[in-house]
């Protein structure tokens, strides 16, 4: 309302100016034109001039229209065709969204040549393909997308990648997202495709390799980073170690293992385990030893019990824990197969026994029955191998059994001849 009454006043004001100047500025036009002369005031000359002027200006300009009439009609065909397409763009990108594959591919196809965004068409249309299990008419529409739109190799190869990875296409997958990595390092999208890439193929070296750029991307989760720099050690370390040759191998692995997998027990076993099957049970004994200081850990213990590196050394380790552990079963257990090592049998006699007072268990007694035997003491043997039977059949998971027949004998019943 303010704006309309200062329009109002600023009219009023210019229509007064405009007649206090007609009447303080007199004056005329004449135009004579041959015998005939005209004559009228200077303002009203002024007016016609003006109305004249306007009057040309709008012929002018319609006849500059109407003299190119074939590119205009081009222009408005143009415009409206790609309001056309937008439409259909639309449409079609709806379709997708709601599920209604077929729908989406046909508008996102036939609005794709005249809209101003064809790579989206295509793209999009590649993935409603796709989803109906049209496989060769989303790799065509990929392909077309590629020729739509220069510079456009980035974003149809990560599509054709993410379709890949669907088809579980694994391995062409991989090498399409090598030469990407190549071209475009540390590209967000690249790199998670590649970590989905390499646990499909269970690539543990390429895994682990892109962790740390994973990381510094922060494209993973401290936690997820852990479990799959985990799992990818310990794949490692059971491949590598299959082979005994590859001991140097299997110490790089760990000189590169992040200091929070160093303490991993599981992992710490499994590198005893290699170390051992490439002649190093020095390397395995003095890694078991430092890391049974570090926190205790009954598998530990176990696998020092089996090394022969120098039993009596050993021997003398394993009683000084002792003395912190007095009870510890496993700890006694070791502390026997070490003292059969160093041929003590009345000592490794005692600790098994002591082991198996502190906690019943059949490899103990197994342990206990061997020893027996090898001594003569038969019945004894005898006592702890029924022993070991049974608590291994307790440790068994309860399953249906089969129930012995009345008047069952031990031999075979004959089968049937044929007649």
């Amino acid at each position: 309302m303010r704006k309309l009454l200062l329009i109002v006043l600023f009219g009023l004001a210019l229509g007064a100016l405009l007649g206090q100047l007609m009447v303080s500025v007199p004056g005329y036009w004449l135009v004579r034109v041959g015998d005939t002369s005209y004559q009228t005031s200077f303002w009203f000359g002024l007016v016609l001039l003006l109305a004249a002027f306007l009057v040309l200006h709008f012929v002018l300009r319609l006849l500059m229209r109407m003299s190119h009439p074939v590119s205009r009609l081009k222009v408005w065909n143009r415009r409206t065709r790609h309001r056309n397409a937008m439409k259909r763009t639309v449409r079609g990108l709806v379709a997708l969204a709601e599920g209604r594959w077929k729908r989406a591919e046909k508008s996102l196809v036939k609005a794709a040549d005249d809209s101003s965004t064809p790579l989206v068409n295509y793209l999009s249309a590649a993935l409603a393909a796709h989803y109906q299990g049209r496989y060769e008419q989303a790799d065509t529409l990929l392909k077309r997308a590629h020729l739509s739109t220069e510079g456009a190799d980035t974003a149809v190869g990560l599509m054709q990648v993410q379709l890949m990875l669907d088809r579980q296409q694994y391995e062409e997958a991989l090498a399409i997202l090598t030469r990407l990595d190549r071209q475009l390092p540390n590209h967000p999208q690249v790199l998670k495709q590649l970590k989905q890439a390499y646990l499909s193929v269970n690539d543990w070296e390429g895994l682990r390799r892109l962790m740390p750029r994973l990381a510094s991307r922060q494209l993973i989760s401290p936690q997820e980073r852990g479990q799959l720099e985990l799992r990818a050690y310990k794949e490692l370390l059971v491949h590598e170690s299959r082979d005994p040759g590859n001991v140097e191998r299997i110490r790089s692995l760990w000189a590169d293992m992040p200091d929070s997998l160093r303490g991993n027990v599981e992992l710490i076993v499994l590198y005893a385990e290699a170390l051992v099957r490439g002649d190093e049970e020095g390397i395995a004994e003095r890694l078991l030893r430092h890391s049974l200081k570090e926190h205790w850990d009954s598998r530990l213990v176990l696998r020092y019990g089996l090394l022969n590196v120098d039993p009596a050394r050993q021997l003398v380790h394993a009683e000084k824990w002792l003395q912190e552990r007095p009870n510890d079963p496993d700890l006694l257990l070791t502390l026997g197969r070490l003292a059969l090592r160093n041929a003590y049998w009345g000592k490794a006699q005692e600790y098994f026994e002591a082991s198996q007072r502190q906690r019943p268990s059949g490899l103990v007694c197994a342990e206990l029955a061997r020893l027996y035997a090898n001594l003569g003491e038969h019945n004894k043997s005898q006592l702890y191998y029924r022993q070991s039977v049974e608590l291994l059949d307790k440790s068994l998971p309860s399953l249906p059994q089969p129930a012995e027949p009345a008047g069952a004998t031990d031999a075979e019943p004959a089968s049937p001849k044929a007649s």
